[in-house]
């Protein structure tokens, strides 16, 4: 008999975070999203057969998404992640450029010379001239 696939991975919840864009209010903020990081194990479960040993020389180690949806961090509204990035392989995961090196090569290709994005200071709004008005006459 067929040993399930959980038998040859050891799974440990992780989170890991990623940037997504609301589709309500077209804001896009970094989210923590929990992920199932399964390290295949170093051998083969006891009661494997030949197509088990056959599976475990293939398999490799994965990341598997366990939210689907988040909570907007502007308007509340709760909405699903892509699903294109539910599997990620995890020795395909090392090789990936971060988004300074990818903006870096984009601009590269086309020419123009990069600038480094200044970090954004937050600016506070400005107060409304109704709560600047001098307070005569109040008693």
């Amino acid at each position: 008999m067929a040993l399930d696939e959980r038998a040859f991975f050891t799974e440990k919840p992780e989170t890991r975070p990623s940037r997504h864009q609301c589709p309500r209010c077209k804001r896009t903020h970094e989210y923590s999203v929990r992920w199932v990081r399964r390290t295949k194990k170093d051998r083969l479960p006891g009661g494997a057969d030949e197509v088990d040993r056959a599976k475990f020389a293939k398999l490799r180690d994965y990341l598997l998404r366990v939210e689907d949806e988040v909570t907007c961090k502007e308007c509340g509204k709760r909405f699903e992640i892509p699903s294109q990035q539910s599997l990620v392989f995890v020795d395909q995961m090392a090789g990936l450029p971060n988004d300074e090196d990818l903006e870096r090569e984009i601009a590269a290709a086309a020419g123009e010379p990069y600038e480094a994005p200044a970090p954004a200071a937050e600016a506070k709004p400005a107060i409304p001239a109704r709560f600047l008005r001098k307070s005569t006459g109040w008693k």
